[in-house]
């Protein structure tokens, strides 16, 4: 193993550059102690189970969403159905109006 420093570049165009630059033993320590990657692990973990719960509440929102759209067509129907027996009742008693019996005559009425 090698002990000597070389001077590091002023910048590097990315993580891997870095960790090519290191000796061996560096790179080794450095996966060791490399503690973002676990927080993005643990970050990624997050924001896969947030979209599981947000695919959940939406599954949910369309089952009511389906629920009250089926609800909303039995009601039209049954709005339809008592528009139907209320318009039915109205030409009953309408007619009923306009045909009522005559009154009985009277026996002398009838010899006039």
């Amino acid at each position: 193993m090698s002990t000597s420093w070389e001077p590091l570049p002023s910048t590097y165009r990315s993580k891997q550059e870095f960790l090519a630059s290191l000796p061996p033993w560096r790179r080794l320590l450095q996966k060791l102690n490399w503690h973002p990657t676990v927080e993005l692990k643990v970050q990624r973990y997050e924001l896969e189970q947030r979209k599981l719960q947000m695919r959940r509440e939406d599954e949910q929102m369309r089952k009511e969403d389906e629920q009250r759209r089926q609800e909303d067509e039995w009601l039209r129907k049954l709005d339809e159905r008592f528009d139907e027996l209320s318009s039915k009742l109205s030409a009953i008693l309408s007619s009923s109006d306009t045909s009522s019996i005559p009154p009985n005559a009277t026996p002398g009425e009838s010899e006039m």
